[in-house]
């Protein structure tokens, strides 16, 4: 998860450079947009593989899902990243919509985080002794 929240704060700090360059007017690095790109693509591949841990996990010890609010949070942040990620593909000068969803669905993506991030801690507490 920690490596999730950095990717995600990475991709947040990418995006407002960007945004910031294009409002200015200035030129962006060309190395900027790739990896913002890739980042956002690392995200995808970390928080599809903490889904399928989570699952694979909870239905060993529990044999059966939603034992906690853990598993809403863990849908709602798929879903967004998973928005997110094709949001961003859309985004082009004829397709500004795009880019409005890409970043709301990346600002409410934050109290996902923190959402699924808290109920998990809960989550591992049972685990511990």
């Amino acid at each position: 998860m920690g490596f999730s929240i950095f990717a995600y704060l990475l991709l947040g700090i990418s995006g407002i450079s960007m945004f910031y360059r294009r409002e200015q007017r200035q030129p962006q690095p060309s190395w900027l947009p790739s990896f913002h790109y890739i980042t956002g693509a690392i995200l995808v591949f970390l928080v599809l593989l903490l889904l399928a841990i989570g699952i694979v996990g909870t239905l060993g010890y529990y044999g059966s899902l939603g034992h906690s609010g853990h598993l809403p949070a863990g849908l709602a942040v798929v879903a967004l990243v998973l928005l997110s990620a094709n949001s961003a593909t859309l985004i082009s000068p004829n397709r500004e919509w795009a880019r409005a969803i890409h970043v709301g669905t990346n600002i409410t993506l934050f109290v996902g985080l923190l959402w699924v991030s808290l109920t998990g801690w809960e989550v591992v507490q049972k685990y511990l002794p």
